[in-house]
């Protein structure tokens, strides 16, 4: 962080108020790429509620108890779509051309940003709506 010169009245700004304007003011593609992520996680986590409920209080589910195979899907469902809409909505930087232009990096940032995302649902879903449902 550089120093503004004297006499400009420009008052530094400390570490954390850089950090809470770069959270205030995030480029929009990012955003709409974790939303996307945190929608979908969401749709599925309280798809696994409604069915561990049922399951849990005896339901006769075809199939049988496949809480497991679900999370497994949930979660792989929550990263490939983080992937491919990050991939679709978060361009690399042109540069100088007008060519927009994507690579596996794109998908990859979308699939790191997924992770916690389905990881925290989840862990919403299971440690506190499960208890409050009972």
């Amino acid at each position: 962080m550089s120093t503004p010169p004297s006499g400009s009245g420009v008052r530094p700004r400390s570490a954390l108020e850089v950090r809470w304007r770069q959270f205030r003011h995030a480029p929009r593609p990012v955003v709409r790429a974790v939303l996307s992520s945190l929608v979908v996680a969401i749709v599925l986590g309280l798809g696994y509620l409604v069915y561990d409920t049922a399951i849990r209080h005896g339901a006769t589910i075809p199939g049988g108890d496949l809480r497991t195979l679900y999370l497994a899907i949930d979660i792989a469902v929550v990263l490939v779509v983080g992937s491919v809409v990050t991939w679709l909505v978060v361009p690399q930087p042109r540069g100088a051309g007008d060519r927009t232009t994507r690579s596996a990096w794109s998908a990859a940032l979308g699939f790191f940003a997924a992770v916690p995302v389905c990881y925290l649902v989840l862990v919403v879903v299971v440690q506190v709506l499960e208890p409050i449902i009972g």
